[in-house]
């Protein structure tokens, strides 16, 4: 070979190198964390804090929905929690001793008349006997007769349950009952609190869906708003780079208007390809196949970026993470 042909040969592998280097860029755009914050119920819009791009601080009111509802479910709950309180109270502390005594008088009083009755049957009876009164009059006896002896029993059951006092069953039914009323109370003010929406985070406000006045239906997302932050870029890993890269994996990154390369590492690498199905992992389609992958800029600058310009990654050679 001449070389003139060998030097042709030599500029020919040269610029395939610098092709094959250029298409190692992975092409994505910089994004942020998107949250969405729902309605806690269906309620009408009050108040809207903020506007769209609005930056707003972790904690900050961003929207009130009209809490009067949440306010007097609440109020119910905490009613039935005092009574539920007073009821496991009366059951913990036992019966009062003028309880008893009440108990016992009415003992008394329901044996005394259970005697009587008892007495005017025989009495009575004997009047039947001799034909002196109708039948009928002894049938009608007989009913108040064991009528009052139903309530001398009753009125003796009932003191000795006063007299033992009140059974463990019931004292830890009534305490069941007292955590249940105040589990409901603790749900029903948290929800109060989320009729007023607050940022979960440092951020941007990315999207009204509703505007004031208007009525949401519960789980709609009533604010959207962009993590604050670094961004991070969206790109895909070509299946064959995969086994190279991981999370850790230093990267560099570019974008115009802008002749610095940003500094970056992968945060996320999707264990699912994309583009090709599962089953069709042949040698030909294997090279179809892409993993998404979330690549952050580490610098603290990068803070100030905006959302969603294209960018060009450039994965460094270095140790693959899982």
């Amino acid at each position: 070979m001449s070389s003139v042909a060998r030097a042709l040969a030599a500029a020919l592998l040269l610029a395939l190198a610098a092709c094959g280097d250029g298409n190692d860029a992975l092409l994505g755009t910089l994004e942020r964390d998107r949250l969405e914050l729902v309605a806690e119920a269906q309620e009408t819009i009050l108040e809207i804090a903020v506007r769209e791009g609005e930056p707003v601080q972790s904690g900050q009111l961003l929207l009130r929905l009209d809490p009067s509802a949440a306010a007097a479910r609440l109020e119910q709950a905490r009613a039935n929690a005092t009574q539920a309180e007073r009821r496991h109270a009366e059951n913990v502390a036992g019966t009062r001793r003028e309880q008893v005594n009440q108990a016992r008088a009415n003992v008394v009083g329901a044996a005394a008349r259970a005697a009587t009755e008892s007495k005017e049957f025989d009495r009575i009876d004997r009047l039947v006997a001799q034909q002196l009164l109708p039948a009928s009059t002894l049938d009608r006896q007989r009913a108040l007769r064991d009528g009052a002896a139903a309530d001398e029993r009753a009125a003796r059951d009932r003191l000795e349950e006063l007299v033992h006092g009140t059974r463990a069953e019931v004292i830890e039914q009534s305490a069941a009952a007292l955590a249940a009323a105040r589990a409901r109370v603790t749900g029903l003010e948290l929800s109060l609190e989320r009729h007023a929406v607050r940022a979960p985070r440092d951020g941007v406000v990315d999207a009204l869906p509703y505007k004031l006045g208007e009525r949401p239906p519960k789980g709609a997302p009533v604010l959207v708003m962009l993590a604050g932050g670094a961004p991070h870029a969206r790109v895909f890993i070509p299946e064959s780079r995969r086994a190279a890269v991981g999370a850790g994996t230093a990267a560099t990154v570019r974008f115009d208007g802008s002749d610095r390369a940003w500094r970056a590492e992968i945060r996320y690498v999707s264990s699912e390809a994309a583009f090709t199905p599962y089953y069709a992992l042949n040698e030909r389609e294997r090279g179809r196949l892409a993993y998404l992958a979330e690549v952050v800029l580490t610098e603290p600058e990068a803070v100030t970026l905006p959302t969603g310009i294209p960018v060009e990654v450039t994965l460094e050679a270095g140790k693959a993470g899982p």
